[in-house]
């Protein structure tokens, strides 16, 4: 079997003994020295010491306060013969305190790797030895068989090194992370056990200032400071990139995790000098418990990074211990990224409409087109439930597709049963489809398989998108405009567009923000800034759409402002497509008849991921051509 690390102990005692026995000698030892740390050390001794110190004076000892005789073996290049002398007396009581013998000879035998003394073999007797020189010759090429052995087994141990080690920070990475939490999670040890997830804030930013060199600095510096502000038995990894754990020692709750996470993130954010500079950068950290016997290591690390994701959401420079309720969100999330690329092609999901009306006739001038899930399991989802993830997965731009194909059909369908029909539809434009090259011509192959017009079909971009990339949004938006498809800023108001941005741009409408319209004539506030809008629009000369109305005096302070379309669950819910036909084909001025139901179901209680939470309101009637609505069980916003 070959020697390793593990056996190399046995290996070389079964080598001393023979040893022992050939030149009849009383103890044979090996030792390998450290080069670094200027040390030798005790790898093997035969026969072995009956008793041996809790604190060895042969085990490892600093060459630079050893005697002279074993000092002397650090830079040893020949064999050396001791015999009892004065001179030796050290050496002689060094003996004699790790083994009880007093007087010896030796014969000490370099390992030499090139001009380098690696180790020593030595051999004591008890008594005085002469040795002869076919004999140092024999211990010479011994010593050189050892010599190669030694930097078989030094190459190994780097070799595991290298393999349980990060290049950039030597901190343990990956692999020995999982093997440390194999352990220490196993059944009976104790718990609970605290992991911190540390997440460094906008490294890439860095990264892009002074490049990836001055970035690697930045991280091996982070690593040295969590070293030295936790404490010393933590276990801190590396798992890559911006990203490092530590596990604390011993059994800790979650508020003793988040002190210990507090002093590692201030230490972090200090200052650090980088190439002439002074730098620094905040860091997110999660912290999530585990049991030992009864959790699992993936789903402890992904509580960890849930939780500090969850940080770096809140805006970065945050502790956040991970909750069951965080796991339960996640579950959600996982099984609709797992399911949600059959959706788009399984027939899962479907558009409602919600009408937009004329707020003084209440007649029907067009409808925005919803996407729903008819989720296996969680029920019927809105938007915002999956659009994240959508965008998360790359799949926005086929549902987005899926979408404008899937309302483009229905719109002409509306067309075919009456032919003069005055209606808009508008269809919802993620940031994705805004940047892709190829998304006018998908509008207008759109457009062009259901003979649609341009000028009848409205597509709604959010304030976000238009800022993240302008010069290629404003192409984007030229070439629809050239299709004569008609442009709207969804939810104004709650973005970042300048007025140089909103003059530029080949928009026809503004959508206010459901935010500023659901209080509009009891909040001050409310009334202040939509007034501001709609003096804005009417200065760019732009069309208006208030969304989200839901009370009268909402609407009536919307038609004072000079505000003349709206949508919101005042009017109607979004509805299904067969529900929206009846409402068009059902009245020849296209008003919409009485309604007396909630058609668009809305979220269980137990499932929260749209935000909204059932509540019972009482809404007015209308006679007429207007709407009429009666009381409903539930309330949601208008842009679901």
């Amino acid at each position: 079997m070959a020697v390793n690390a593990v056996t190399v102990r046995a290996a070389a005692e079964a080598v001393l003994r023979d040893l022992v026995d050939y030149f009849v000698v009383d103890v044979s030892f090996l030792r390998f020295h450290d080069l670094e740390r200027r040390t030798t050390s005790l790898v093997a001794e035969w026969p072995r010491r009956p008793m041996v110190p809790d604190l060895d004076p042969l085990g490892e000892i600093f060459f630079a306060s050893a005697d002279p005789v074993i000092a002397a073996g650090e830079h040893l290049a020949e064999v050396m013969i001791i015999r009892p002398d004065p001179e030796s007396q050290n050496n002689q009581r060094r003996i004699q305190e790790g083994s009880g013998i007093e007087a010896t000879s030796a014969a000490t035998v370099p390992l030499r790797s090139g001009d380098v003394t690696t180790g020593i073999l030595g051999f004591l007797i008890y008594g005085d030895r002469g040795w002869e020189p076919a004999e140092i010759n024999a211990l010479k090429t011994i010593t050189a068989l050892l010599a190669q052995l030694q930097a078989r087994l030094l190459a190994e141990e780097q070799l595991r090194h290298l393999a349980h080690h990060d290049a950039l920070t030597d901190l343990p990475n990956r692999r020995a992370l999982l093997e440390h939490l194999d352990s220490r999670i196993a059944p009976g040890r104790p718990g609970p056990v605290a992991m911190l997830f540390l997440n460094v804030d906008r490294l890439k930013a860095m990264n892009d200032f002074l490049g990836h060199q001055a970035g690697d600095q930045f991280i091996a510096s982070v690593a040295t400071r969590l070293r030295e502000h936790v404490r010393p038995d933590d276990f801190v990894a590396r798992l890559g990139g911006d990203k490092f754990i530590v596990v604390l020692t011993g059994t800790s709750d979650a508020a003793q995790a988040v002190s210990v996470a507090l002093r590692a993130q201030q230490a972090i954010t200090e200052p650090i000098p980088l190439g002439g500079q002074t730098l620094s950068r905040s860091v997110s950290i999660g912290v999530a418990l585990a049991e030992p016997g009864r959790d699992v290591i993936s789903q402890w690390l992904r509580n960890a990074d849930q939780a500090a994701s969850a940080a770096k959401t809140h805006g970065g420079n945050q502790i956040v211990a991970f909750t069951e309720e965080m796991k339960t969100q996640n579950d959600v999330r996982t099984d609709i990224e797992l399911h949600l690329r059959a959706a788009i092609r399984d027939g899962s999901l479907h558009v409602h409409y919600q009408p937009t009306v004329d707020l003084r006739t209440r007649q029907l001038l067009g409808a925005e087109a919803l996407v729903r899930w008819q989720h296996p399991t969680l029920g019927l989802l809105h938007p915002d439930s999956f659009i994240g993830v959508a965008e998360a997965t790359n799949l926005a731009g086929e549902l987005g597709r899926w979408v404008l194909h899937e309302a483009c059909r229905q719109l002409a369908l509306w067309q075919s049963d009456t032919p003069d029909l005055a209606f808009h539809l508008a269809v919802n434009v993620s940031p994705v489809q805004l940047i892709a090259t190829d998304f006018v011509a998908t509008v207008a192959e759109a457009l062009s398989e259901h003979n649609i017009r341009g000028a009848d079909l409205t597509l709604e971009i959010t304030e976000h998108a238009v800022v993240g990339d302008l010069p290629v949004v404003l192409t984007t938006l030229r070439g629809l405009r050239e299709l004569d498809v008609q442009l709207a800023i969804d939810d104004f108001g709650t973005g970042y567009s300048s007025l140089a941005q909103l003059k530029a741009l080949p928009v026809n409408t503004l959508k206010i923000d459901q935010g500023f319209v659901r209080e509009l004539g009891t909040n001050p506030d409310d009334l202040a800034i939509v007034g501001s809008i709609i003096g804005l629009a009417a200065s760019f000369g732009l069309n208006l759409i208030a969304e989200g109305v839901e009370t009268e005096i909402a609407a009536q302070t919307l038609l004072r402002l000079g505000c003349h379309q709206a949508q919101g669950y005042l009017f109607s819910p979004p509805i299904p497509a067969a529900q929206m036909r009846e409402l068009l084909t059902n009245s020849p001025t296209n008003g919409i008849p009485p309604r007396t139901t909630t058609t668009d179901p809305q979220p269980s209680p137990q499932h929260t991921t749209t935000g909204e939470q059932p509540e019972s309101v009482p809404l007015p009637q209308r006679e007429g051509n207007g709407l009429s609505l009666a009381k409903r069980g539930t309330r949601a916003r208008s842009r679901d």
